[in-house]
């Protein structure tokens, strides 16, 4: 789809999000591409490493509101599931270019992720609390365990944006380079992984994962669930409301009178 471009340069994948008017947010159809591309890639062997990136000046800024507004992820399998699915069973590394804004899924998918390399202008957020939602991708269990939940309890309950110097300090990105720099950089270090031996490349990933993909994806499979409840709830409906109507979100407005003797 044009949405997605891939290009292969000899054994590494490129795959780019394409919408730089809508900041690369996605569509459903867009998760459901981007998954098939990962699954694909998992079963060629000429892939032995994916480049992943965004056209324009963003990386991903998460779901495309109007279109998720009109296809809300049920508790089964949904587009969204489907891609979390292929990221966590894939054992090849995926090297990344962080430009701009990384909201969102934007930032929750880097979770999956081997190299972050992030260029200064870079933003992140996971603003689900915002939304009246709760955080997907694994990230309620990858970033406490990664960052302990003091400073994930930041990000998640509070949601604020963070910058690319912060991400660092998290250890949530590889590196932070000029923004002319970073996709250079991501393709040179993509270049380094294709040249290993492929199966030992693998192998090591997989065993790296072991220890904690029992636990991620129970915790996609709980987030799946709550998500699905939550963004079909009064607090949702107003955040969402409120997000395309470019105001404040009241959420005393969904609060329920106390019941009287």
């Amino acid at each position: 789809m044009d949405d997605i471009v891939t290009e292969h340069v000899g054994s590494i994948l490129r795959v780019q999000f394409n919408r730089p008017t809508k900041r690369n947010a996605m569509t459903s159809a867009m998760y459901v591409a981007l998954a098939d591309i990962f699954n694909e890639a998992a079963k060629d062997e000429n892939t032995r490493v994916v480049l992943w990136h965004g056209a324009g000046d963003s990386f991903c800024a998460g779901n495309d509101i109007e279109d998720f507004l009109k296809n809300p992820p049920g508790p089964g399998e949904s587009p969204q599931a489907k891609l979390m699915a292929a990221l966590v069973n894939f054992d090849k590394p995926i090297v990344v270019a962080v430009q701009g804004a990384a909201i969102g899924g934007g930032t929750t998918m880097l979770t999956h992720c081997d190299f972050i390399y992030a260029a200064e202008n870079a933003k992140f957020q996971m603003p689900f609390i915002n939304l009246a939602v709760v955080p997907e991708f694994g990230s309620s269990c990858s970033v406490p365990a990664r960052i302990g939940h003091v400073r994930a309890a930041e990000l998640i309950l509070l949601g604020v944006p963070f910058d690319a110097k912060r991400a660092a300090e998290l250890g949530l990105v590889t590196q932070v380079l000029s923004d002319k720099d970073v996709l250079a950089r991501a393709t040179e270090t993509a270049g380094k992984l294709a040249a290993k031996p492929a199966a030992a490349l693998q192998a090591s990933k997989r065993l790296m994962k072991k220890p904690f993909i029992d636990q991620i994806k129970a915790a996609m499979k709980a987030e799946n669930e709550e998500f699905s409840a939550q963004v079909r709830s009064e607090d949702a409906k107003e955040a969402f409301t409120a997000f395309l109507e470019k105001r404040k979100p009241d959420f005393t407005r969904t609060i329920k009178s106390p019941v009287t003797a």
